[in-house]
């Protein structure tokens, strides 16, 4: 049930009434339909004055007529405010109504079908092969996760693609380091920091020694050869990383349905450069060969060096079809930094030259920055923050408040690691996804305002009132009694969880549903404080606070989930 979508049909109704041959429609209605600034305005607001063109009359007199004709159960009455027409909703039938919903829903409130037969891919987290998981790649990780789980809740089919990057010289150079200094053991058990010691010691050998660089390109031209013992240890490699990333995943309880990286489309890209040729969009440019796209404001793309070696765009286009031969997506999804805003751009026009219609459906998801602690992370200075260590001194300093202020919680160690992993999580997800972050712990595990633990604690606080409230579960509840200012607000917060999912989507923006969900929280609280929950002395009153809180205790647990972050029912 979306009550914004229920008020807009009954003003169609009535403006279909009111006015001959008008054909305005809920869609219309609903699109136009604002939030009034405050209570003493109504629940919703319809600005008069773009209907004014087509119905060539001025704007009062148009709010006028509809609140003439307007009668519907869920309104309680329509007022007429300069070219504005202010609806107030029926309290106790919006309440009954909404929180029926949300629990009849089990679980699936904001949910759709709208992804019925459609398919999206998703490329995101896409690590590097031989280095470690730092904070850098949280971004891509969470968002992408987020929006998996986003368009899974609206009946897409998704694939979640981590795009490896594990083609280029440097494996040559970690192959030549290995060999010569290293040993299988050692990078059995350093993991992916063994790997990068030996690929720091080339360098400072390579700068005495400088006959190791063409050992290097020597041993990555083995691998590009498919010599068998080159490949073996570059597919060992491979191995060691991803385990030692999965350990970052299982925190974050994120996974993938295809971990094919660049090197899987090494012998995909010819197709591509001969389609490329064929067409005509492939030209000679000082020795290498580029698509020229000059034309749409863009510089030339190259797609072959005059060594002939192919680059990542060479990649990418064989990587989208072969994407599109194998899912047949109606969108793709790249969930990469804003620096890579102009090789998506060049990605998507080259597809278009190309003349495939299905490059209409790709998208360049793009994030903003993350420095920590007011400082830019720069790997070629040294400073790099490493994701599995930042989240394990998240849920260690967790812990730690929870044995100050929950000394006999139960599951301490479970809960710590729902509440640090989460905090870190959300606090991510809870901007615009193309503002830069600043991370500072100060924040991050704040039980107080816009954060994670805050949310988390709310749930938690929901279900612990549940759990006293067994006496109220066969009640019949009266919903006259949640009629007050700070019931309805939690009301229409509820009833607008499916327009924040919905945004949440079409945006590909996370942050619509995190602080949509905070705000449910901050009201909840309020309403918590204001108001007696259970009351022996009015069981049918007491009913309907308990269910009022069992909606807000799914639409939290929902919310959070979306942007993947659990919800412990103890804290």
């Amino acid at each position: 049930m979306n009550m914004k979508n229920i008020v807009a049909g009954h003003i169609a109704d009535a403006a279909r009434a009111g006015f001959e041959g008008c054909a305005l429609d809920a869609a219309a209605v609903e699109v136009m339909l604002e939030i009034p600034p405050e209570k003493k305005l109504g629940d919703y607001a319809l600005p008069c004055f773009r209907l004014s063109k087509t119905m060539r009359k001025a704007p009062q007199m148009i709010a006028a007529a509809i609140a003439e004709k307007l009668a519907a159960p869920e309104i309680e009455r329509a007022e007429v405010v300069g070219g504005y027409l202010n609806i107030f909703l029926k309290r106790s039938a919006l309440a009954e109504n909404i929180v029926n919903a949300v629990l009849e829903s089990e679980g699936r409130w904001g949910s759709s079908s709208a992804g019925e037969g459609k398919t999206v891919c998703l490329d995101y987290s896409s690590i590097n092969i031989a280095k470690r998981f730092h904070i850098g790649h949280l971004s891509t990780t969470m968002i992408g996760h987020s929006l998996k789980r986003i368009y899974d809740f609206n009946g897409y089919t998704t694939v979640g693609i981590n795009h490896l990057g594990d083609w280029g010289t440097q494996f040559g150079k970690m192959i030549c380091a290995y060999k010569k200094w290293g040993d299988r053991e050692t990078v059995e058990q350093g993991g992916v920091q063994a790997m990068v010691d030996l690929y720091v010691r080339f360098h400072a050998e390579a700068e005495k020694d400088p006959t190791l660089e063409d050992e290097g390109r020597a041993w990555f031209k083995k691998i590009e050869d498919g010599d068998k013992e080159a490949l073996e240890i570059f597919t060992w490699f491979k191995e060691v990383t991803l385990k030692d990333t999965q350990r970052v995943y299982d925190l974050l309880g994120v996974s993938f349905d295809s971990y094919a990286g660049e090197s899987f489309y090494n012998d995909k890209m010819e197709p591509v450069v001969q389609e490329l040729r064929d067409k005509g969009l492939l030209v000679p440019s000082q020795g290498a060969y580029v698509v020229m796209l000059d034309d749409y404001g863009m510089p030339p793309a190259i797609v072959l060096r005059s060594d002939g070696a192919t680059l990542y765009i060479t990649r990418d286009l064989a990587a989208a079809f072969y994407r599109h031969n194998t899912y047949h997506f109606d969108k793709c999804l790249y969930v990469v930094a804003y620096q890579q805003n102009l090789h998506f751009k060049q990605l998507f026009k080259i597809l278009e030259l190309m003349g495939h219609d299905w490059s209409k459906g790709m998208e360049h998801v793009s994030f903003g920055m993350v420095s920590y602690e007011g400082r830019a992370l720069s790997t070629r200075e040294g400073y790099v923050v490493y994701l599995e260590d930042l989240l394990n001194k998240a849920v260690e300093k967790a812990r730690e408040i929870i044995e100050e202020k929950s000394p006999n919680l139960p599951n301490k160690d479970e809960v710590a690691r729902q509440v640090g992993v989460g905090a870190v999580v959300y606090f991510d997800l809870h901007n615009d996804r193309n503002k830069d972050i600043d991370f500072r712990w100060e924040r991050v595990l704040n039980f107080d305002g816009e954060t994670g633990p805050y949310v988390q604690y709310t749930h938690a606080r929901c279900c612990s009132v549940l759990r006293k409230a067994e006496a109220y579960a066969n009640v019949e509840a009266d919903f006259a009694t949640v009629t007050d200012d700070e019931a309805q607000d939690v009301l229409m917060l509820l009833s607008r969880f499916p327009e924040a999912v919905r945004k949440a989507m079409d945006n590909n923006e996370p942050s619509v549903i995190t602080r949509h969900t905070t705000q449910l929280a901050q009201a909840y609280n309020k309403y918590y404080f204001e108001h007696r929950i259970m009351d022996e002395s009015d069981p049918a009153g007491s009913a309907a606070r308990v269910k009022l809180t069992q909606a807000v205790r799914d639409v939290i647990k929902t919310g959070l989930w979306l942007i993947g972050v659990e919800a412990p029912e103890r804290m």
